[in-house]
């Protein structure tokens, strides 16, 4: 197992590499996070994952088929009888739920930025013009649709009642907003 290192800023903790103490990885938790809401076969966790958390967490289809088996294994899920194609739901235990809250009280993991427009424009002196202007109004055209994703899950989270889900769809929104707002002053030649 690695080892964690925790970064205390202040009021602030958080972990650098290894696992969390509850045992869980975020995607991990996430898995659980939804299963909250009841039984659900990993095709459903992958729509509702997307849906409830897209704009702000991806989750591949791979990482969910990984995951689901071995929090079976950890008692953290359990499996349901199968459905149609082969398909089996998997619950929450009361293991389950127990780690999850665990987790929910560790410190966050250190939020790192991976972006691929950023990459792009710190290498833009090897870029033409036309190309730099093409990576530019893609971006413009990607965040613009992501930021009215997020603004409208965001309301119909907020119209469900589901505050806290709102408050993350608008990090999303807020997110977008702010790289749209670079965008327009992003270096050209």
């Amino acid at each position: 197992m690695k080892s964690r290192k925790i970064l205390d800023c202040g009021s602030l903790k958080w972990q650098f590499g290894g696992m969390a103490d509850s045992g869980l990885n975020p995607t991990a938790a996430a898995l659980l996070g939804l299963l909250h809401d009841g039984p659900m076969t990993g095709g459903q966790l992958m729509v509702s994952a997307q849906k409830r958390l897209g704009s702000y967490w991806s989750m591949t289809r791979s990482q969910v088929y990984r995951e689901l088996p071995a929090l079976a294994e950890a008692g953290f899920v359990k499996l349901g009888k199968p459905g149609a194609r082969s398909s089996q739901p998997y619950s929450i235990t009361p293991a389950g739920k127990r780690a999850f809250v665990r987790w929910l009280g560790e410190p966050a993991a250190r939020e790192v930025m991976r972006s691929p427009l950023a990459l792009r424009v710190a290498f833009g002196a090897h870029q033409s013009a036309a190309q730099l202007q093409q990576t530019y109004a893609e971006a413009t055209e990607y965040h613009t649709g992501a930021l009215n994703e997020a603004r409208e899950l965001a309301k119909d989270a907020k119209k469900d009642g589901d505050e806290f889900g709102s408050a993350s769809l608008e990090l999303a929104a807020a997110y977008h907003r702010a790289a749209l707002a670079w965008l327009k002053n992003a270096p050209s030649k």
